[in-house]
């Protein structure tokens, strides 16, 4: 029987690539110049560090230019507040990954509200969707991308 998995996943070395060559550009543009502007990876935080709020802002612009050149959906990143304290601003990036059990159940209603003829099923951190059909799971997987779900979902494991 025909399944395919729904899955919120991340290459980290991806993003690891996407924060260092950020950091070179901050490191060689002129107005960051003096101010030891940077940002820190650790584990699924990225930390933005700079003397003002202004720059902090410019660095989030960087950070998203060098995510989507390398693939990367931003919205897998979930912003905090800027920080500013002792002349150093501060803002967190945290990483989204996996599929909580609210936005599972959400996607398990979709899929029944519109009575396709699949079925789907929770299992941990992504939700397997089967069907006697192709056809019916390419719906699905339509059905998914045009819904405006709050993280970007990735089709995987498709199997006939």
């Amino acid at each position: 029987m025909p399944s395919f998995d729904v899955v919120c996943q991340v290459d980290k070395h991806e993003i690891t690539n996407a924060v260092d060559q950020a950091n070179r550009e901050v490191g060689t543009r002129f107005d960051f110049k003096g101010t030891e502007s940077q940002f820190r990876q650790d584990g699924q935080k990225i930390t933005l560090e700079s003397e003002s709020e202004f720059q902090i802002k410019q660095m989030t612009e960087i950070l998203h230019a060098k995510l989507l050149k390398r693939g990367i959906d931003i919205g897998h990143l979930e912003w905090g507040k800027i920080e500013t304290a002792n002349q150093r601003a501060v803002q967190v990036a945290t990483i989204r990954e996996g599929i909580d059990k609210d936005l599972a159940r959400k996607i398990v209603k979709l899929i029944k509200d519109n009575k396709m003829k699949v079925q789907s099923a929770i299992q941990g951190d992504q939700v397997r969707i089967t069907g006697k059909k192709r056809d019916d799971l390419q719906d699905a997987i339509m059905l998914l991308k045009k819904a405006k779900l709050d993280l970007p979902l990735d089709f995987t494991n498709f199997r006939d």
